[in-house]
């Protein structure tokens, strides 16, 4: 199968990890694949989609439940077909300074659906955000945006570059 509808399921509470899931979208889009971000919650069934890219957010060492759900609800379905998998979180600039390794329920979902590839990027976590735990960091000033939009659009295009060599080949 040859990728070129592409699915940018994500998992998100307040709403930073969507809109890098919208970014790396819009990026693919502007490099001549097809893709659209949606909440992984709304996906019912990824069998439309010719390549799928898996993200979540990072609480407390642990995927976001929706992308986690999302994974184990389509993971036959997602080992037929290529997926790339990121995570957002780290509240400093650990991200955006060194390859960081997936936590343990997401290497899980990489074996379980064969993923190409893991990388995780730098979250944000602003006044506002839901969640005790949101407020106790915020409370403690150790939240900020931290997320690295060129370092994600340069993956994205990555991406692109490869679906689209996996198209033509």
């Amino acid at each position: 199968m040859t990728p070129h509808h592409v699915l940018v399921a994500y998992g998100t509470t307040n709403g930073s990890t969507a809109q890098i899931a919208e970014t790396v979208a819009e990026t693919l889009s502007a490099h001549g694949v097809t893709a659209e971000a949606r909440s992984a919650r709304s996906v019912p069934d990824v069998t439309p989609y010719d390549a799928v890219i898996v993200g979540g957010g990072l609480y407390a060492n642990r995927w976001h439940k929706d992308a986690r759900r999302f994974v184990r609800r389509q993971r036959d379905a997602l080992a037929a077909r290529p997926v790339w998998l990121f995570s957002s979180g780290p509240l400093d600039s650990s991200a955006a300074e060194r390859d960081i390794p997936p936590v343990p329920g997401v290497r899980r979902a990489m074996t379980d659906v064969h993923a190409k590839e893991h990388v995780t990027f730098g979250g944000c976590l602003e006044e506002g955000a839901r969640g005790l735990t949101a407020r106790l960091i915020l409370r403690n000033r150790k939240g900020g945006d931290f997320r690295d939009f060129p370092a994600i659009q340069a993956w994205a295009a990555g991406l692109a570059k490869e679906i689209t060599a996996e198209r033509a080949g």
